[in-house]
């Protein structure tokens, strides 16, 4: 059996490897911040010695976008450090590294889907503590290894903005929802699958990048927008600017990721942005 440890288990996408581990050939070990301390070099060696572990599948991530304004040193530790920590432990026992990344690590101002070779320029430090992850990934190179960019992450699974527009059409007439930032969200289990189907087929001697996320084209507002219509939910959307709605952090406007290269070298199919909505809310009981 294939023994893998999850890190970040209690996370929209931990939580998602739990739900589906049973349907592939894994051993999992499932750990969050409690269980293995991955800012700690010496643990991650002792964990993966003693549970001869083969992969790693990093989920754990500071992503408290805003808190990490004022939190960088934190943010660091986990999106950095511990990144390091991982992929040393994975050089030196030749373990796989697949480790999760984000869309933020780009400053959003290309206007044209972002490929893995494009040069990134985080403006938060989230993105900037994400990109210090990636970077310190590829200097320690353990062979079959790979970072996944993603956008817009949710699940049934979590907090995510699905579940917040959820709640809010219940308790709110009324919607502000930003009009000029556009992406494409990532249903968690979608990746998930991804990345237990293509785990057996990943041999590179140096690190790749690939990009994943749903298909389509759309802001926030369009998801808003056909979140209430998916759950018949009366709450009216409108269209606001970023501006409108200042936060700590500042947010890609454009951060559309071009999927060409994942889907060449796995040839995998990604389902559209809408079909996976659906099979979220519908599990969520929310469909209606």
């Amino acid at each position: 059996m294939h023994n893998i440890l999850i890190t970040g288990a209690d996370g929209q996408l931990g939580s998602e490897i739990k739900a589906l581990h049973d349907d592939y050939p894994y051993s999992c070990f499932f750990t969050d911040k409690d269980s293995l301390n991955i800012t700690d070099y010496k643990a991650v060696q002792r964990f993966c010695e003693k549970n001869n572990i083969q992969t790693i599948i990093n989920c754990a991530a500071y992503t408290a976008v805003d808190k990490a304004e004022s939190d960088a040193e934190n943010a660091d530790k986990i999106n950095h450090l511990a990144v390091a920590n991982l992929a040393l432990t994975a050089k030196e026992k030749n373990i796989r590294l697949i480790h999760i990344s984000t869309d933020y690590v780009f400053d959003g101002r290309h206007h044209k889907p972002y490929n893995e070779e494009d040069t990134p320029n985080p403006e938060s430090v989230y993105g900037k503590t994400k990109y210090e992850g990636e970077k310190a990934m590829i200097k320690a190179a353990p062979k079959n290894s790979i970072i996944i960019r993603t956008s817009w992450i949710y699940s049934s699974f979590g907090t995510n903005f699905v579940k917040t527009m959820l709640r809010l059409g219940r308790e709110k007439e009324r919607l502000g929802v930003i009009y000029d930032q556009v992406g494409t969200p990532t249903y968690a289990k979608d990746l998930i699958r991804t990345i237990l189907t293509i785990l057996p087929d990943i041999k590179n001697e140096k690190v790749e990048i690939y990009n994943y996320s749903n298909e389509g084209v759309l802001s926030w507002y369009d998801f808003a927008k056909e979140i209430m219509r998916m759950a018949k939910l009366k709450c009216e959307i409108d269209p606001i600017e970023a501006k409108e709605y200042p936060l700590p952090a500042s947010r890609p406007h454009c951060s559309l990721l071009s999927k060409a290269k994942i889907k060449k070298e796995f040839g995998i199919t990604i389902p559209f942005w809408k079909d996976s909505l659906d099979a979220c809310l519908t599990i969520m009981g929310e469909r209606r």
